[in-house]
């Protein structure tokens, strides 16, 4: 995989030659490395999660005494949704340039700013702009999700693609779990007056996390920043297409973990504790069962299980619209986990889509062998990144969407309508688009994604 010509990048922890397709370098000594690589880079993008959405469990310290309403801790958890969405590009491009084991030292110690800032202010009397400032700092976290995502895609062979980065995405995700878990330790534990308790539990984690990275993991020389690679897939329409997905998906995870919450407090008017004992499932159960999405898109087809599994988040919502206004907490939980479940199993089926789609065009142009694989590689790689930062942006909206709603109404329900509608709209999408079946125009017609020529075959197997 390396190329002719490039300057080897020599080190103690790069390596040179990185071909995991090939079936003798794989069993020898390529699964092993890939394995260790994995187990750290989860462990660093897990601290990564629980400091992005430190926000989400830091307004729940935030009595009346801090003087912010409903709609101001919305908009703070916003803005840290928007910052994570918008440095997931540059992060993903820093993996080919730093190495993948150099970025995740560097971008575990980034967490430090944010941490060590709410350390400092996080008091009454702060003022609101300060507060902005910090929530934006945590949106760096955000970003680690794109870098690992992207370091471990380069150390795994298209078959177990699935399975990988779906383990490596939920055990990120489930970071968002851990530090609701952790909160509701703390509150119930120091009470809701000691946020820095929080605090100086997730600093020296932050450190651990660094340091593992340094000692164990390892950089790809080969795997290199292609431009070419990056414009093709900005031109080509299965990036958007399945952006827009991803939006469906980890877009409704991420956002409704940064507002569960704060809608059980707001609505429900449940008590910081109370709200702390139930947050943490949805999110933990997300994580959790995301990489059974990538298991199950692997065996039967991503487009097959995001299909019904968009099907089945049409589902939940409609609950949570129905106990919305009939007032049933109980039922509203059900509902809202079950959303939970639902978008962490469709996050591990949209992200496998994304290399199987990029095999299938492969195939389509005529490619065969490494050929194909190397296409395919260069393609998925450019386009998870971008993929990963449009997605996020459902974050930013579900949030907006509930602060708006709240404000108008009172109540969550007109936004969870729209999350209804949403996800009807991502279910006709992907049937359309991967699920119709094969399609001949006619001579000499553009088919709009591939350019001039015969249209490639359904992607029911991607």
């Amino acid at each position: 995989m390396t190329g002719s010509g490039q300057t080897a990048r020599r080190g103690k922890r790069w390596i040179e030659e990185w071909d995991p397709e090939d079936e003798v370098f794989w069993a020898e000594r390529g699964e092993k490395t890939a394995n260790r690589n994995l187990l750290y880079s989860v462990f660093s993008e897990h601290i990564g999660f629980s400091i992005w959405t430190l926000f989400s469990v830091l307004v729940l310290f935030m009595g009346d005494e801090y003087g912010i309403d409903a709609a101001g801790k919305f908009f703070l958890v916003s803005v840290a949704t928007l910052v994570g969405a918008c440095v997931r590009v540059p992060y993903t491009f820093a993996v080919a340039r730093f190495g993948g084991r150099n970025w995740t030292v560097f971008s575990a110690l980034m967490l430090l700013l944010p941490t060590s800032a709410a350390f400092i202010v996080m008091e009454p009397g702060t003022s609101y702009g300060t507060f902005l400032l910090v929530a934006a700092l945590a949106g760096v976290g955000g970003g680690n999700f794109a870098s690992s995502m992207t370091n471990i895609n380069a150390f795994f062979p298209l078959h177990r693609k699935g399975w990988a980065l779906g383990l490596n995405a939920g055990g990120g995700n489930v970071g968002v779990a851990v530090i609701q878990l952790v909160t509701l330790l703390v509150i119930a534990v120091a009470g809701d007056g000691r946020p820095r308790v929080l605090l100086a539990i997730y600093i020296p984690l932050i450190v651990v996390a660094a340091t593992l990275s340094w000692l164990r993991m390892d950089n790809l020389a080969p795997v290199r920043n292609d431009t070419g690679a990056a414009k093709e897939s900005v031109r080509d329409a299965h990036t958007w297409i399945m952006s827009f997905l991803y939006i469906g998906t980890f877009g409704s995870f991420i956002g409704y973990s940064f507002a569960f919450g704060l809608v059980l407090q707001t609505q429900f008017d449940r008590t910081p504790l109370q709200a702390a004992a139930v947050t943490f499932i949805g999110p933990l159960l997300g994580s959790v069962i995301r990489p059974l999405g990538g298991w199950l898109a692997d065996r039967h087809g991503g487009a097959r299980i995001t299909l019904w599994n968009f099907a089945a988040m049409g589902g939940a919502t409609a609950v949570v619209v129905f106990a919305s206004v009939r007032e049933s907490l109980p039922v509203y939980l059900f509902g809202f986990i079950a959303l939970f479940l639902f978008s962490g199993l469709g996050n591990g089926s949209t992200y496998k889509m994304i290399p199987g789609i990029y095999q299938a065009k492969a195939s389509a142009l005529g490619l065969r062998g490494e050929e194909a694989g190397a296409y395919a590689r260069r393609l998925s790689g450019a386009a998870i990144g971008l993929i990963g930062a449009v997605g996020t942006l459902g974050g930013l909206g579900i949030n907006l969407a509930f602060r708006q709603s709240f404000l108008s109404n009172g109540s969550g329900t007109a936004a969870c309508v729209a999350f209804l509608v949403f996800y009807a709209v991502c279910f006709v999408v992907t049937w359309v688009v991967y699920l119709r079946g094969p399609r001949t125009p006619a001579p000499g017609a553009d088919d709009g994604a591939d350019g001039p020529g015969p249209r490639q075959h359904a992607y029911a197997g991607v």
